[in-house]
């Protein structure tokens, strides 16, 4: 990804700041689920914790590529954001002028990640699915997300970096949304790590 700044690039594992998923979560999803058959956002580096049997780079797009059987995401964490003028000279975008350089392509939003997660798990395509993104709880993209089963963990989750050290600069706290149907292993397996949330609806 372009945007350099690390509050928002935190949660993602692509780009020039490259941030990793840390144990137990990988290998958590991997016990529920028995197994990870794609990481739609990943890389070699990051994949050798996820250890999916597929996963899509930065360069393949992930977005645009097919999603099916269980899937772990861990996608790039960013508002959104389109991209810049031809004429960059002209541009009078704030976020350009502010970090001192301009984007020549899309970048995609948190919403276009979780909305292609939850229609492929509706249309059945994706079987299972285990989810870690920031708890971003009033923000429209994140809604979604809360008719699934959660996981809120006990204390921020400190992502990592390429060379296995922490990251620094975790703002915000993190949560595990779980697609499917087995959610007494969600709970056995991932309940010890934190507070569970399902929806609630009164008859």
């Amino acid at each position: 990804m372009t945007d350099k700044n690390n509050a928002n690039l935190i949660n993602q594992t692509s780009g020039d700041f490259e941030y990793y998923t840390p144990e137990p979560w990988p290998n958590l999803a991997r016990c529920l689920m028995g197994q990870i058959d794609l990481d739609p956002a990943s890389n070699e580096i990051a994949n050798q914790r996820i250890k999916a049997a597929r996963y899509y780079t930065e360069e393949q797009d992930g977005l645009s590529q097919p999603w099916t059987g269980k899937v772990w995401m861990n996608h790039p964490f960013h508002r959104g954001e389109l991209a810049f003028p031809e004429n960059t000279a002209k541009c009078k975008k704030k976020t350009g002028q502010k970090r001192g350089y301009h984007i020549t392509e899309d970048i995609a939003g948190n919403d276009a990640w979780i909305n292609k997660l939850i229609t492929e798990y509706q249309n059945g395509n994706i079987t299972e699915a285990v989810i870690i993104c920031f708890c971003s709880s009033s923000e429209g993209w994140f809604r979604p997300l809360l008719k699934f089963p959660q996981l809120f963990p006990d204390g921020r989750v400190n992502y990592t970096l390429a060379d296995g050290s922490k990251a620094v600069g975790v703002t915000k706290g993190s949560v595990i949304t779980y697609l499917g149907p087995n959610l007494d292993g969600f709970a056995k397996l991932f309940g010890p790590y934190g507070t569970i949330k399902i929806e609630y609806s009164a008859k």
